[in-house]
């Protein structure tokens, strides 16, 4: 939802002096100084949370891609049978061996 359509965001000279003149009035002068340390400590404590999880995220992102270019699966490759000897997981057929079915 766009901010400007709610009234909010286009805040100008006035405006901001009124909120100001607010601030000053509900707080005081002597508590206007640390409010205005207790929001700039906050600020810098959510900056360095975010960029924190950002560079975990990097640092997950990089080991799932190198991970998958590590994994390589394993291909159905039967073992070579040595020459002569039929394969056993396959039955062989032959013109004289097929099975008959019984006619009912």
């Amino acid at each position: 939802m766009n901010m400007l359509a709610l009234g909010f965001g286009n805040f100008g000279g006035p405006d901001l002096f009124i909120i100001l003149l607010i601030v000053l009035v509900l707080f005081g002068a002597r508590k206007l100084p640390e409010l205005a340390r207790s929001l700039g400590q906050s600020m810098n404590e959510f900056r360095k949370a975010r960029e924190e999880f950002d560079r975990e995220l990097h640092t997950a992102a990089n080991d799932v891609k190198s991970q998958a270019q590590t994994y390589q699966p394993a291909q159905n490759v039967q073992p070579a049978q040595p020459a002569g000897q039929p394969n056993q997981s396959q039955p062989q057929v032959t013109a004289g061996n097929e099975q008959q079915r019984p006619q009912a």
